[in-house]
Order: C-alpha cells, then sequence, then structure tokens
C-alpha cells in the first residue's frame, strides 16, 4: 500500500465516554493546532460524554469547547458516524442528515485519555478499516490501562513494583471483610485506585481501615475493579517517555513535585497551569534530581517496559523512588500522555512539531509492517462442512 504522508487528511480523534474527557479536548486541540501549523488537512473528530460522534471545522478550536453555550452549540451540529463498508484502507466519516458529506481519513492520530478510547477500542476501529494511526495497538493499550494487568506482567517478567492486591465490586459486596483481609499484608499506609482510570481521578490514600473503606467506596463509583497498593514514602514521583517502534529512545527523566499525599488531578491539570501540560514550572524538575545510575536505570527500564508491552509511537512510564532506600519501583504506563508530554521531549531536544511528525511516521511504517503479514488463509474446510465430523446435529442448537 502506497501513503504519501503530505497528501494524507488526518483525523484528530479526542473527548469520549471517560472521566478524562476534558484533558482528551486539550490534547485533540493541541495536535490539531500543531499538524494545522505544518500545512495538513486535518479533520476535528470529537465524541461528546454521551458517546456521539460530531466532525466540523468547528470542533478544531478550543474556544468552540470554552464556550458557555457548548451543548446548544453541539446540538446545532449534525452527529456524524463510522460508514464501515465504505471504511476500506481509509476510514470513512460520514455526517447526517439532508446535506451529509463523506470525509476520508487517511490516518488516525488518536488523542483519547482513558477507557473508550485509550483502551484499545477505538485503535479497534482502526484496525478493522486498516488505516494506519498513532500511538500504540489494541493489545498493548488494553493492557496498559488497566492497573492490575500492568502490575501482574510487571510480577510475572521481574520488574520491580510495589506490592498490590486487587478486587472487584462483587468481592466487595459480598465480602468486604474478606478483602479487607487481604489488604493486611499491604501494612499502612496504602493507595486505593481505580484499576482502568487515569489523571489520578478516584485515587485516596488511607492510613487506616476506616480510610481504606471510604477510599474503596469512592475508586468503585469509577470502575467495578479496584487495586490496593502499597505506599513508597519519602518518594520521588518520577517519568520517562520513550519514542519509538521496534528500536525505541528514551527521554530524558523528569521529576514531578506535588502539596498533597499524591500527584492529584489538581496538580497535573490545574495548578499553576499544569504539570501534565508541561505549564507548572515549579513542579517540574527536568532532569530529575536523581543520581546518574538511577536516571539510566529508570531509562533502561522504560525502554524494557515499552518493548515488554510492544507499546508504538510513543508511552510515558511513571515511576516511584524510594530516596532514603534507593528502591526503583515501576507504576504505570500511559500510552497517550497528556499533550504527547512535549514538553519533556521538547527539554529532550525533540519539538513538538518533529515530534508530531515523527509519530506519524511511525504510524505509517508499523502500518506498512503490518500489511506485509498474510491476513487470510485458503482452506478446503467448506467442502466437508456436511461430513458426520462437522455436522451439527438439530437437537445440539439451543
Amino acid at each position: 500500500m502506497n501513503i504519501n504522508k503530505d497528501e494524507m487528511t488526518i483525523g484528530v480523534f479526542f473527548g469520549s465516554r471517560n472521566p478524562e474527557h476534558e484533558v482528551s479536548i486539550i490534547t485533540g486541540q493541541m495536535i490539531i493546532s500543531e499538524l494545522k501549523k505544518m500545512g495538513y488537512k486535518v479533520v476535528p473528530v470529537y465524541i461528546n460524554k454521551k458517546g456521539c460522534w460530531f466532525s466540523n471545522e468547528n470542533l478544531g478550536f478550543l474556544k468552540f469547547f470554552t464556550d458557555k453555550n457548548l451543548e446548544d452549540n453541539l446540538d446545532k451540529l449534525n452527529p456524524c458516524g463510522i460508514n464501515l463498508e465504505a471504511s476500506k484502507n481509509k476510514l470513512v466519516i460520514k455526517n447526517k442528515g439532508l446535506l451529509a458529506k463523506e470525509i476520508c481519513i487517511d490516518l488516525a492520530f488518536p488523542a483519547f485519555h482513558g477507557i473508550n478510547g485509550e483502551d484499545g477500542t477505538v485503535q479497534g476501529i482502526f484496525e478493522l478499516s486498516n488505516v494506519p494511526y498513532a500511538g500504540c495497538e489494541v493489545a498493548s493499550s488494553a493492557m496498559t490501562m488497566d492497573k492490575i494487568i500492568t502490575k501482574q506482567i510487571y510480577k510475572s517478567s521481574n520488574i520491580p513494583t510495589t506490592e498490590f492486591i486487587y478486587f472487584s465490586d462483587i468481592d466487595w459486596n459480598s465480602d468486604r471483610s474478606a478483602v479487607l483481609e487481604k489488604t493486611k499484608k499491604l501494612n499502612w499506609p496504602v493507595f486505593v485506585k481505580p484499576s482502568r482510570l487515569g489523571s489520578s481521578i478516584g485515587i485516596s490514600k488511607a492510613s487506616n481501615q476506616e480510610e481504606l473503606i471510604n477510599a474503596c467506596e469512592v475508586a468503585l463509583h469509577y470502575d467495578n475493579r479496584i487495586i490496593v497498593e502499597k505506599s513508597v514514602e519519602n518518594l520521588a514521583d518520577i517519568t520517562c517517555a520513550v519514542l519509538g517502534n521496534s528500536d525505541p529512545v528514551a527521554s530524558l527523566v523528569q521529576e514531578s513535585n506535588f502539596k498533597g499525599e499524591h500527584f492529584s488531578y489538581e496538580d497535573k491539570y490545574i495548578e499553576g497551569g499544569g504539570a501534565q501540560l508541561g505549564n507548572a514550572q515549579n513542579n517540574i524538575i527536568i532532569p530529575a534530581k536523581i543520581d546518574e545510575k538511577t536516571t539510566i536505570e529508570v531509562q533502561n527500564m522504560a525502554v524494557e517496559i515499552y518493548k515488554l508491552f510492544n507499546c508504538a509511537g510513543t508511552s510515558r512510564i511513571d515511576f516511584l523512588y524510594d530516596r532514603v532506600s534507593g528502591e526503583l519501583y515501576a507504576n504505570e504506563i500511559n500510552t497517550m500522555p497528556g499533550t504527547l508530554y512535549h514538553h519533556l521531549w521538547k527539554a529532550s531536544g525533540i519539538e513538538v512539531g518533529v515530534l508530531i511528525e515523527k509519530l506519524m511516521d511511525l504510524a505509517i511504517e508499523r502500518h506498512r509492517e503490518k500489511n506485509k503479514i498474510i491476513s487470510t488463509f485458503r482452506s478446503d474446510l467448506l467442502k466437508f462442512a456436511n461430513s458426520v465430523k462437522l455436522q451439527i446435529k438439530e437437537g445440539d442448537i439451543k
């Protein structure tokens, strides 16, 4: 399949049904703005909190979403949908209504955060349409979105991570005492987190059983699977971004300062303009205040984890570092870091425009490699469909 990037129509997808909706809008708008500066034809595709899809040029401006009449303005737009029949080696978006028009997207750039977007769901649509897309594939997106699965893979691969237990809402409601008993092996304090949510939403620190119960109740509002982790005291919250496909490279290491018990949503996106957005300079230290040996260990482990989960494009790997013991623990993986963590890449020598261009190149590279793989298999199986062994008896069908 011959792909000329300069002639492409690039679809930037953002929003969706999840608590990180607003963060996704900010990331999406940043990507759209940069692509326009580079002269690309960009199509914004926005999914609202109810799951309705929209595509309109007005959605490519942040002021549309900061307007107090946002919902009324959205009601004036025609919703759109995907024309699956026409989406072969491209993604065809069709607006609804009498004057409906189709938009053909040649490369998808997802800017989702959280479930229903960053978790492999939308990536599956891109795969079915055989369209190149930036970022991680379905499996890596799904695995890294789930904190429980991530830590289970860490454990099985001998990657250091904090001790943890996990449970479901069914476990909690049917035998709460058994769940609380399991947490005793962690010792106080602990962190309670929804398994499939980011941006520190729904996270609480608990230092006793009463706080633990309250924290679990809060987390269960956001997910039906909860993870409880042993806290790391004397903490340095550090992170490293990784870029590439089969031969990835690590960024500089960043350390994040915060006032409370953990790096909160307010610290990440609101206080001082948001540390995760690269604006709260007082809360960001690049390079991190750790020694050279630990820095190299973080970068090497970040690349190791990136490869282990078969990540692609870019991801950010977070670590917990105990300054007293010197222990380093792998924490979470973010396959679509807020605003691509462009401030960390800039500090590492890669400007945002170059970063976005590289992510598109990596998407096309992976797409070409994938299309070399045979996806069909010639078989005579159906010729024998009436054989005794393959027959389904009428009574077997319930």
